[in-house]
């Protein structure tokens, strides 16, 4: 026998057997009941791995294992990409435990379950992402010294950066359209919830230039002041200078 003939026979064969160990476990004990949903987790036989899962919780309610199952479960879920049902089952599992071992893991999965479900364009509702930055403050608040902290404050930065943008889009346009009164109303509000998140020089850009036209010149002086003084090197400060808005 070939060898690629050879190794497709042994692939086949895989399921089958990885079947048959699983028909030998008796799902009479909790250990052998959960050792089969992991077997079919393993496979990617997600909703099957599901239901064995939730075998164990019901089954055996008194065991250590059935607490197990239902963290499990919220993690089958978002391996499967359902982050939705991922979300509610780890809601749910602190609610039932809040103060299992693993509570750190839970919030820092709740967060990123909100997150996965984000769209991929700033122009659609990101309402989850604020859902997303509370779990993840939570989790540096509650948790300093977690090992998911580095991943937390990331996609926090990443939640923040998207609802930056749509702030921005959103302001820019106004300017763009020429209703200035609401661009700036909009530049400000970014400038208060989203500083600190690598667009503070766009924001106060706008923010003057959106005053200019509004001919407020306390508020353009006080932003143009503000972007000089903290942002004198980015290519907005420049454009500033070049068109003559400097107080130096």
């Amino acid at each position: 026998m070939s060898k690629i003939p050879k190794l497709l026979f042994i692939l086949t064969l895989l399921p089958l057997l990885q079947s048959c160990s699983t028909v030998d476990k008796d799902p009479s004990t909790a250990e052998e009941a959960f050792k089969i949903a992991q077997d079919y987790e393993k496979a990617d036989r997600y909703q099957v791995a599901i239901q064995r899962y939730t075998d164990v919780k019901n089954k055996f309610p008194y065991s250590s294992l059935a607490t197990e199952a239902e963290l499990a479960i919220a993690d089958v879920h978002y391996k499967s990409e359902d982050y939705s049902d991922a979300q509610i089952s780890y809601q749910n599992f602190r609610e039932l435990h809040p103060k299992h071992p693993k509570s750190d893991y839970v919030v820092f999965r709740t967060g990123l379950s909100y997150f996965q479900q984000l769209p991929e364009t700033i122009d659609r509702d990101l309402t989850l992402a604020t859902d997303a930055i509370y779990n993840f403050n939570e989790l540096l608040k509650k948790y300093p010294e977690s090992s998911y902290k580095a991943e937390a404050e990331e996609y926090r930065k990443k939640a923040y950066s998207m609802l930056t943008e749509k702030e921005l889009y959103i302001a820019d346009f106004y300017l763009k359209e020429k209703i200035y009164d609401s661009a700036l109303l909009r530049y400000e509000s970014a400038l208060n919830k989203y500083s600190g998140f690598d667009y503070d020089s766009r924001i106060l850009k706008g923010a003057i230039e959106a005053s200019k036209e509004l001919k407020n010149s306390e508020k353009e002086k006080q932003y143009t002041e503000m972007l000089l003084a903290k942002f004198p090197d980015s290519p907005e400060a420049q454009e500033i200078r070049k068109s003559g808005g400097t107080t130096e």
